[in-house]
């Protein structure tokens, strides 16, 4: 893969290599590309992306596709599962 990206590229690390794996350490410094391993969600980035949708007036409603009480969150989890769905809310009320 390395020797595919351009110079300056940036490559995301989705999973776990095994442990027989060895890099090229002189093709990435030489290539200036950036590696990133898991990171979860960039918290402050995105709240400030959310934040001026949300400004905006972007409706988010129709992206929101099921809605379960606590008590049945257990369905919210297999819905999410099944991978035909948006957002699943579980709500406390």
């Amino acid at each position: 893969m390395i020797d595919n990206m351009y110079n300056g590229s940036k490559i995301s690390l989705l999973g776990i290599l095994p442990n027989n794996t060895t890099v090229e350490w002189n093709d990435i410094i030489f290539k200036a590309l950036t590696l990133k391993g898991i990171y979860g969600r960039e918290m402050w980035e995105t709240w400030y992306q959310m934040e001026q949708m949300l400004i905006s007036g972007v409706d988010l409603t129709p992206v929101i596709t099921h809605r379960f009480s606590i008590d049945e969150y257990q369905k919210g989890f297999d819905v999410m599962e099944s991978g035909e769905c948006g957002k699943v809310i579980l709500s406390w009320d």
